[in-house]
């Protein structure tokens, strides 16, 4: 392995699979914890689906959670600074049931 090639001391090579890169999309987020651990499962509502799967689930340390939380909400700090604020769609309840199956 060649100098450039190896990391750095204090650095952490990581490594990221094709399957993994496409990533998982979610819209909605259910996040539960106990003394020892934070679990968000991630899934995905479709229209017309009353029903539906957790895609991923992530299982953090609480101090890892508290970081995770810092760093995504300065994320979310700068996108708004660059695109504009998020709307907050809060006090609309998420249906389960929002709009006819399609058909083919």
């Amino acid at each position: 392995m060649s100098d450039e090639n190896k990391p750095k001391q204090g650095q952490i090579n990581i490594e990221l699979d094709e399957a993994v890169a496409e990533g998982t999309y979610s819209n909605l987020a259910i996040i539960n914890h106990s003394i020892s651990e934070f679990v968000v499962d991630f899934v995905n509502i479709m229209p017309g689906k009353p029903k539906s799967k957790v895609k991923s689930r992530i299982i953090l340390t609480p101090q890892h959670a508290k970081r995770f939380l810092k760093a995504l909400a300065d994320n979310v700090e700068r996108f708004e600074k660059q695109h504009g604020e998020i709307k907050d769609y809060e006090k609309t309840p998420i249906p389960m049931n929002f709009g006819p199956t399609g058909q083919a």
